[in-house]
């Protein structure tokens, strides 16, 4: 059975930073892609990052460019999600998962499987 588990999620000042991590049992993350997603209270799920399976490659959605950075340990089994300048606006519930279609990275449909997603609120 494959689970992906975030953790890390917690509240934190504007212009703070905050660290979430994603764990995998039941698959081995260096085969697959992984991205981070975002659900914010009311709105609809959105992208934030991918990581390649060798960490070779990031993409970023705007919003975060220049302040989301994302890295992975295969040996762990892990990807994280580094995030600073945190701004109100990044309040939402963060979410792991794994590629397994190829085409666009920011399309949820191309992931099978996701973690339970960690809260993330940022205050003023």
């Amino acid at each position: 059975q494959v689970q992906l588990i975030e953790s890390g999620g917690g509240l934190v000042q504007a212009g703070g930073s905050l660290r979430v991590s994603c764990a995998a049992s039941g698959r081995t993350l260096s085969t697959y892609g992984m991205g981070w997603f975002r659900q914010a209270h009311g709105k609809e799920r959105e992208f934030v990052g991918y990581i390649s399976r060798t960490g070779s490659a990031t993409y970023y959605a705007d919003s975060v460019k220049g302040r989301f950075a994302i890295s992975r340990d295969n040996a762990k089994n892990t990807v994280d999600l580094q995030m600073n300048s945190l701004k109100e606006e990044d309040t939402a519930v963060y979410y792991c998962a794994s590629r397994t279609a190829g085409g666009n990275a920011a399309n949820a449909r191309e992931y099978d499987y996701w973690g339970q997603g960690t809260q993330v609120t940022v205050s003023s």
